[in-house]
């Protein structure tokens, strides 16, 4: 049955979906947490972290470990969050592929939902200058209140651009995301860097490669418009 024939809308994902982040922060994080005697690896992250929220990340190691003393969050974050930025700007690239495929979708509405920061957010666009595909629609864990892998965070997105959210694509390449565009009742694209080691959950789309994202938003959109 026909729902509506207004493009549908697309919720990007932004680190390891949009820009190529998640190793820059890897090894941030690796150099940070140890400093407050934290024990950790870039290959942790990319293995076990890769999208969640950092203070989830520092409560499970003091979980592991030991706690940091009172006030030392702030710092680390602080600190975390200055040298993040910094690579960022220096070294931040676009996901292959990706540039060319959102000016191929440039008739979809779409908007970035990211467990970051909108500060990092803005720098991850302005450093790879994919900006201008998001019209300001930028929708951060940190302002909305709700990190992935809880769906409401892709609710308020959606509602806030409009649209319901069986007409909204989730594209995600963490666990955490994917799971959130599956429970928030989204069709979910998830770009899978890793299908040696990492499998795409039932009800979503597993893609290898930004290249192959537009053929396959057009599939779901044959599909829901039918």
């Amino acid at each position: 049955m026909k729902q509506s024939a207004k493009p549908l809308c697309l919720l990007f994902d932004c680190d390891g979906t949009l820009v190529d982040s998640e190793i820059l922060l890897a090894e941030v994080m690796g150099d940070i947490l140890p400093e407050f005697s934290l024990p950790f690896s870039a290959q942790q992250y990319m293995e076990e972290f890769r999208g969640v929220r950092f203070h989830t990340i520092v409560q499970t190691l003091e979980g592991r470990f030991q706690a940091l003393a009172e006030g030392e969050f702030a710092s680390l974050e602080a600190g975390m969050r200055a040298r993040m930025e910094a690579r960022m700007r220096a070294e931040l690239v676009a996901i292959p592929g990706m540039p060319a495929a959102l000016e191929q979708l440039n008739l979809h509405p779409k908007a970035v939902v990211s467990n970051g920061p909108e500060r990092k957010i803005r720098c991850a666009l302005e450093s790879t200058e994919l900006g201008h595909h998001f019209a300001d629609k930028l929708f951060s864990a940190y302002t909305l209140n709700v990190w992935k892998p809880d769906p409401e965070l892709y609710r308020k997105a959606a509602a806030a651009m409009g649209y319901p959210p069986e007409a909204c694509i989730v594209i995600d390449d963490a666990a955490v995301g994917v799971e959130a565009g599956l429970a928030a009742g989204m069709h979910v694209i998830h770009l899978n860097h890793f299908p040696n080691e990492e499998v795409t959950p039932e009800g979503a789309i597993g893609i290898h490669h930004a290249s192959e994202l537009p053929a396959a938003i057009a599939r779901i959109s044959t599909a829901v418009t039918a």
